[in-house]
């Protein structure tokens, strides 16, 4: 009863302080500031006898007192904030109010000692003992306010969840306060977990390490936890499958903090904290990158994008914006898209001061029209430009060949000629590992469009290279978009052959190396991405069943549909006669005789192929493409496709645990 009297107390406290204004806060403060002077007195002299020796200076030291330190008050703002919400910065406006106020007050005091007729001096350490006990005071009866918002958002949660956090270190302590400061989530972290030896039955705020992985079982049980968040955004994917292989058994819910790269890309906040994906599944060491080199490279600098509406264009918009260049060209051929990204980096600016804001222009433009080209580089005056748009999808490029001609080669060379014309100093091509030994139109026309990077390159001198990678997770048209809407719709997922394999990157793990190679490049060079270990594309589709929550054989199956024209087993990296050497950055080789490889009569050879794209004459393009790009090998469906294949179930599948088959290298 007393317990429940206390608590009904507290709560109408609560209520009381949330309905303060801040005109109440100015009368508490006068009161305040009216006694702590008489309070000082006593705790200086503490014979409470002697307080009247002081009375004269006292009053008068109350009087300038209570003047100074409103007026300060006042013109400090501290009459203008809303201190439901008071954060450190509310708390340093009043330190740095009552310090002022406090010095002025000692000059108060000195002037009271020396020039008025009074018959006991007040003591010298009274103002300092008055400023500290108005600091604690004026600021405790603010910040009660904003605990009593705290209160109240925590009591409107019932039941929250029970959370723990595996990952005691930076990342963990910022999940921690983002949960704590923000009771209206519904979360309640009961304790942490981590694989550090030092950190266990440590404290951190008022949460204890409650073990290592071996003890989430036990903890799971014991303190009834329901959600565990993985906030270790460097740590390798294996780990995180691990961890959420232990909380599908123990059946809780496993949530992820995003990647590094995506943290410091965007920053972190708890709405970003996510279910775990497919992308934490293949997550590597994080990528390490030069970022004062490219900032110095982009800072105050004109910068063009094409293709800016598309995977890589749009997400190399974000990190070229976040290194304030002087105005960033968007160029892109679909307006839906460009309007999107042109409408997110807008709303980017609003947290950029007005006077050190970028200038961000959209132009909707098709990089197959010269003309159009030329006169958006004569406006825009663009000083470095990425290059990555282009058609990349293997089947309808095989499809369609005369687009993938006038898109990937003659596109590029308008690009290419503009920028010349324009003054262009810097150029980077999106390029694509599919370029290597090609055995597709979109891959020889990705090749071909190297080439005549590599040309112009060594026509002008100047710093215009490619740079190669392979898929990205989450680009449209990627596999895993696929395999997420054959789940929705119950299945079955589509695999064209159970050893396919393909290497993956994270869009802003490709981008940033995109940005550091872009540093490096000197004129000419193909430079390779390090994109790690070659993934089975049925481990995909396993992992993505997986982490829907079903099983695979159980409630969605998966069949494989025969090997596409133009598509190969196994992605290569390197073209016979290339020869390969690392850089400075461990993630990104260099091709060192690429300028070597270009065949003398590129022009012709270009011209021949405008006209068969002209034509239409699918025969006649890939017979130009194989004589421009001597690797390229053209597959056929017959080659690859049987009925046998075509109804094979998952049961033949390779499991999750088999090793993928070491990659053909073809070089010298």
């Amino acid at each position: 009863m007393f317990s429940f009297l206390s608590f009904s107390r507290i709560t109408q406290v609560s209520n009381g302080l949330l309905r303060l204004r801040n005109r109440h806060f100015l009368a508490v403060d006068f009161l305040i500031v009216c006694l702590t002077p008489a309070l000082a007195i006593a705790l200086r002299v503490e014979q409470l006898d002697s307080l009247v020796r002081f009375i004269e200076p006292l009053l008068a030291y109350t009087l300038f007192s209570v003047l100074i330190r409103i007026s300060i008050f006042y013109f400090s703002d501290l009459y203008r904030r809303y201190w439901r919400f008071a954060s450190l910065d509310e708390l340093i406006l009043i330190g740095k109010a009552s310090l002022f106020s406090t010095v002025v007050a000692l000059l108060a005091a000195f002037l009271i000692n020396n020039t008025l007729p009074v018959q006991q001096d007040l003591p010298r350490s009274i103002p300092i003992i008055d400023g500290l006990l108005v600091l604690l005071l004026v600021g405790g009866f603010r910040f009660s306010v904003r605990m009593a918002e705290y209160n109240r958002k925590r009591r409107s949660v019932v039941h929250p969840t029970q959370v723990a956090i595996y990952g005691a270190g930076v990342a963990g302590d910022l999940c921690y306060r983002e949960i704590s400061g923000n009771p209206e989530l519904g979360l309640r972290v009961v304790g942490f977990f981590d694989d550090d030896p030092r950190k266990a039955n440590a404290h951190i705020h008022r949460v204890r390490v409650l073990g290592n992985r071996d003890d989430v079982a036990a903890m799971v049980s014991k303190y009834g936890i329901e959600q565990l968040i993985v906030a270790m955004p460097s740590v390798p994917g294996h780990i995180v499958r691990e961890i959420a292989d232990l909380c599908e058994k123990l059946h809780i819910d496993a949530k992820t903090m995003p990647g590094l790269s995506e943290i410091m890309s965007s920053g972190f906040t708890m709405d970003k904290v996510r279910e775990v994906q497919i992308e934490d599944l293949l997550r590597r060491e994080p990528v390490r990158t030069d970022v004062q080199a490219i900032h110095s490279l982009l800072a105050g600098r004109r910068v063009l994008v094409t293709g800016g509406g598309g995977s890589i264009g749009s997400e190399l918009c974000r990190q070229i914006l976040s290194c304030q260049p002087e105005k960033l060209v968007i160029l892109g051929h679909g307006e839906n898209s460009v309007f999107e990204i042109n409408r997110e980096l807008r709303s980017t600016l609003q947290q950029i001061p007005e006077d050190q804001r970028p200038h961000i222009e959209t132009v909707i433009a098709d990089i197959r029209f010269p003309e159009r080209l030329q006169n958006v580089f004569r406006k825009q005056q663009p000083e470095i430009v990425f290059h990555a748009a282009a058609h990349k999808h293997v089947p309808l490029m095989e499809q369609n060949p005369s687009e993938g001609v006038e898109n990937n080669i003659l596109g590029t060379r308008n690009v290419l000629d503009a920028a010349v014309a324009n003054d262009v100093e810097r150029f980077v091509m999106i390029s694509s590992d599919k370029a290597v030994n090609p055995t597709n139109v979109m891959g020889a026309t990705k090749r071909s469009a190297e080439l005549l990077v590599h040309r112009t390159a060594e026509r002008t001198g100047l710093p215009y290279v490619a740079v190669r990678f392979g898929n990205v997770l989450g680009s449209r048209g990627s596999v895993i978009l696929t395999f997420k809407e054959q789940i929705r719709r119950g299945g079955p997922i589509t695999v064209t052959h159970p050893e396919m394999c393909r290497f993956f990157m994270t869009i802003p793990e490709a981008v940033q190396l995109v940005l550091q190679a872009a540093v490096m490049g000197s004129g000419g060079e193909v430079f390779m991405l390090d994109m790690g270990q070659p993934v089975k594309i049925v481990d995909l589709a396993r992992d993505l069943v997986e982490l829907s929550g079903l099983e695979v054989g159980r409630d969605i199956n998966i069949r494989f549909s025969g090997i596409r024209p133009g598509e190969k087993l196994y992605e290569e990296l390197f073209i016979k006669g290339e020869t390969y050497g690392r850089t400075a950055h461990e993630k990104i080789m260099t091709v060192g005789n690429a300028g070597d490889l270009v065949p003398d009569d590129l022009d012709e050879a270009v011209n021949l192929l405008a006209n068969a794209a002209l034509r239409d004459d699918s025969d006649a393009i890939k017979r130009l493409l194989q004589a421009l790009v001597p690797e390229y090998q053209p597959t056929h469906l017959s080659e690859h496709r049987g009925p046998a294949l075509a109804k094979a179930e998952i049961a033949t599948a390779p499991s999750l645990s088999s090793s993928v088959r070491p990659l053909p290298l073809a070089v010298d």
